[in-house]
């Protein structure tokens, strides 16, 4: 499918919903009919409208159910979460469309100690505006996701200690983390209502996320205050951002079933264009929310030569996630407990990594968070930013340790947004093979100025 159709198609798709040219039953009264359409909207998609708020304004959405969350589509994909967690976002009604605008941005200094420590100012953030309205016996939602980290992440990269995977100007990035591309998805989603326990899902984007792995760190609330990725990435979610990606999926009540293809290639190092190619990767995924604060998945998937730098090696990725979110009288907590792993396909060398994390939200305006890592790490690392040698072949090799711990707090509020200031601290388990690299006891620190749409 290429790019210029979908957008096309979107755009009149859009443009005919605006325009009222597709509605769905003739009003009698169009004022009255206008009013109950979009307070049963909000309703039917678990908007709970902040003081002050009527059908323009902040709201905090918390779903009800697991197909009212996927019908609201608030994260990235078909990704979902625990029915409690509360996701904050800006919307409005226009006509028959539900208007949606949320996102973030880190203003972040880091500053890290041993032999490859660096420090940098940079930003990551992104930004999600969605619109849907009713079609027919479902809901049309389109979306997209972008991220002006191209021009606020210098080099192709920003520090984080033993992190690997992906290219810059032709190199491995090694202890670094790559940005995120300028369109981080680009998707049209229709969920037909087959009844109120049923749904299924349709799932098309030139960019986009397929049904692999929990929450991408970006979207997930065990992670919200964090700026930085996981080292576990590359074994994680690193498909969140995947391209030519079609998905279908079935629901019924707290079960769902999915199945993607997609193109396996990571992203190019050129973040500004959005890249195309066929599909030649497949994922599946089943993810079970038993109760209203849980939710937990398992995923597995194929990747066609997914790096650049090893073209002939495919990769088999599996997932499983448990999540848990607990709302509180003056917050909310959040976590997450994560099992990553690649298996070359070339070579049967395998990977690992588990991650803890979770996000406490107290007296309103605090946030204390944990991160901790145990992840399998390649020979990369020895080689550092440089050509790989003749012949390299990449292995895994060595497990490191990484635990950060991290505070922010609310200065305040403008006008739909919420802003903080805050900081993290890292430290690590380095193995004795490292340690001549990386010294034994490395760390990095971190402060930021964080804004978000409320």
């Amino acid at each position: 499918m290429r790019v210029s159709r979908f957008v096309i198609f979107s755009f009149l798709v859009f443009i005919s919903g605006i325009g009222g040219t597709a509605q769905d039953s003739p009003p009698s009264d169009p004022k009255s009919s206008q009013m109950n359409h979009n307070s049963q909207d909000a309703v039917d998609m678990g908007h709970q409208q902040m003081p002050g708020a009527a059908t323009r304004g902040e709201t905090m959405v918390k779903s009800h159910s697991l197909i009212q969350q996927i019908e609201e589509h608030a994260i990235s994909g078909t990704d979902v979460e625990p029915n409690s967690t509360p996701r904050p976002m800006l919307m409005t009604m226009k006509d028959n469309w539900m208007l949606m605008l949320h996102g973030e941005a880190f203003l972040v200094d880091i500053q890290q100690s041993g032999p490859r420590g660096a420090d940098k100012l940079f930003s990551t953030n992104w930004v999600m505006p969605m619109a849907r309205r009713r079609l027919g016996n479902g809901k049309l939602t389109l979306r997209t996701m972008l991220s002006f980290e191209p021009a606020t992440i210098s080099d192709r990269r920003y520090p984080e200690l033993f992190q690997e995977g992906e290219t810059a100007y032709g190199l491995p990035i090694v202890d670094g983390q790559h940005p995120h591309n300028f369109v981080m998805e680009l998707a049209a989603i229709y969920d037909y209502e087959l009844s109120k326990r049923g749904l299924l899902s349709f799932y098309a984007a030139p960019v986009g996320d397929p049904a692999l792995g929990p929450p991408a760190f970006p979207h997930r609330a065990s992670a919200a205050e964090d700026p930085i990725a996981p080292l576990g990435h590359h074994l994680q979610d690193s498909t969140h951002i995947a391209d030519d990606v079609v998905t279908f999926g079935a629901t019924y009540r707290g079960l769902k079933l999915e199945g993607s293809g997609f193109h396996g290639r990571e992203p190019g190092e050129d973040r500004w264009d959005v890249d195309q190619g066929k599909i030649d990767s497949w994922a599946t995924r089943a993810t079970v929310n038993p109760a209203e604060n849980w939710s937990m998945q398992y995923s597995i998937g194929e990747l066609h030569a997914p790096e650049a730098l090893f073209p002939a090696e495919d990769i088999r990725r599996m997932t499983a996630s448990l999540l848990y979110n607990r709302p509180l009288r003056q917050g909310n907590w959040a976590s997450l407990l994560m099992w990553g792993r690649n298996r070359s396909l070339l070579d049967g060398n395998v990977g690992n990594s588990y991650l803890v994390e979770s996000t406490l939200q107290f007296l309103r305006r605090n946030f204390a968070w944990t991160r901790i890592e145990n992840v399998d790490r390649t020979n990369e690392l020895l080689i550092g930013e440089n050509p790989l040698p003749p012949g390299f072949v990449e292995r895994y090799f060595a497990r490191v340790q990484a635990y950060t711990v991290g505070y922010d707090r609310d200065l305040g509020h403008l006008p739909h947004f919420s802003t903080a200031i805050g900081g993290q601290v890292t430290w690590y388990g380095v193995p004795g093979v490292l340690q001549s690299t990386y010294g034994p006891h490395p760390a990095g620190v971190l402060a930021f100025v964080r804004v978000r749409t409320f």
